[in-house]
């Protein structure tokens, strides 16, 4: 591994305010908050964050206080990679901002509101819920005098555009360039989004568990789950139910941790990358997992697909999520004005710029913006009163 820089505590392949490309506007430095550090505040402060709370990562927040939201998950996402970043010597700021900002643009009601709104959006460019991060933090947080959206560091973007496709990509220039080429992000960047992972997989154990759509002695099938729970129990035979979940998932976590740990390092001294700029240029990313722990994250991944996002109770969530985005977007795309006057304008603003894709995609920037509670509301003042979750 390569000695940390004396001067920064930070590897010579971390992220750096010297090596920073920079901010869209040119900002003065502030007198103690280094650059990464103000990203980071400036999206805790965001609007778009506060929303989170209301927004769903499996269950729709009503349906219990102690389920994942959005919010809690992109906190244990951060909390995750800077456990690793601070063992890599990586920029430990740079990757809790991105991982604070990573699903700012998600819908309400979790993936089936993003494919609801992705069909809506069909013939109109489509919606892809990291660019819409990258919206949100670029364009649509209105907070400042100097410029438009929260002005973030070159890294902390590049962090939050997790997936675009090319046709996107080709249009954002040189933060679109590394889909284009086949090339990679800075480490903090890939860091994150394994850390999305490494949350989502083992949390939403805990939370389908809990809710009772998943079953003890299917998951103990599961390598992964099945060598912990037996861990656990063996040696602690008389704890609570409720114990031996919390101690099982957190042996998951510990395990594929250090796995990711032990393998990036050993990743990091066969490419012994000088600077960022050397981890960019490289075609495979550099943060991963041996192939066996791999395997075992697949699997359980595989398995959360089969019996819990397809789960009938989840998928009955689907539908009515369905038809309240649809609804809303549909009725909002005839009539802006249904809108509150601030996105109705922007929505005919667009529309004189754009054509009829410039209303859609206000109208999608509104839609996406809501949280679970506030759409449902909508849909049921302004479509059907009689739809319930």
């Amino acid at each position: 591994m390569t000695e940390l820089a004396l001067q920064t505590g930070l590897a010579s392949y971390a992220a750096t305010e010297s090596s920073s490309r920079g901010r869209l506007h040119r900002e003065e430095s502030h007198p103690y908050r280094a650059e990464f550090q103000r990203d980071r505040d400036r999206i805790i402060h965001s609007t778009a964050f506060r929303r989170l709370v209301y927004k769903t990562q499996v269950f729709v927040n009503h349906e219990g206080d102690l389920y994942r939201t959005r919010l809690t998950h992109s906190l244990e996402v951060a909390q995750i990679a800077r456990t690793v970043a601070a063992q890599l010597g990586l920029n430990e700021q740079l990757v809790e901002a991105i991982c604070l900002a990573h699903d700012l643009g998600h819908t309400p009601f979790g993936h089936a509101g993003q494919d609801s709104l992705n069909r809506c959006m069909r013939e109109f460019g489509g919606f892809e819920h990291n660019l819409q991060s990258l919206r949100v933090v670029d364009e649509l947080e209105d907070k400042y005098a100097a410029f438009p959206g929260l002005n973030l560091c070159f890294e902390t973007r590049e962090g939050i555009l997790k997936h675009c496709s090319r046709r996107n990509a080709r249009e954002l220039g040189d933060l679109g360039r590394r889909f284009v080429e086949g090339t990679q992000p800075g480490l903090e960047a890939q860091l994150a989004n394994l850390a999305d992972a490494i949350a989502y997989n083992n949390h939403d154990v805990d939370d389908g568990l809990r809710a009772g759509l998943l079953k003890i002695d299917e998951l103990c099938e599961v390598r992964l789950f099945g060598d912990c729970h037996q861990d656990v129990v063996s040696r602690y035979p008389k704890i609570s139910r409720r114990a031996v979940i919390h101690e099982t998932v957190r042996g998951m976590i510990n395990q594929i941790v250090s796995d990711l740990l032990m393998q990036t390092r050993q990743n990091i001294a066969a490419a012994s990358p000088a600077d960022i700029d050397e981890v960019r240029a490289l075609s495979r990313p550099l943060i991963g997992f041996s192939e066996q722990v791999y395997a075992g994250h697949r699997e359980l991944k595989s398995f959360l697909n089969r019996k819990l996002y397809r789960h009938e109770r989840v998928l009955e969530m689907t539908k009515r999520a369905d038809s309240v985005v649809a609804g809303l977007f549909s009725l909002y795309f005839a009539d802006p004005k249904a809108m509150p006057k601030e996105h109705g304008d922007r929505a005919e603003s667009l529309e004189v710029r754009l054509g009829e894709a410039g209303r859609a995609r206000a109208v999608a920037d509104y839609v996406a913006g809501m949280t679970d509670r506030y759409a449902l509301s909508a849909y049921q003042r302004l479509i059907d009163t009689s739809l319930v979750f």
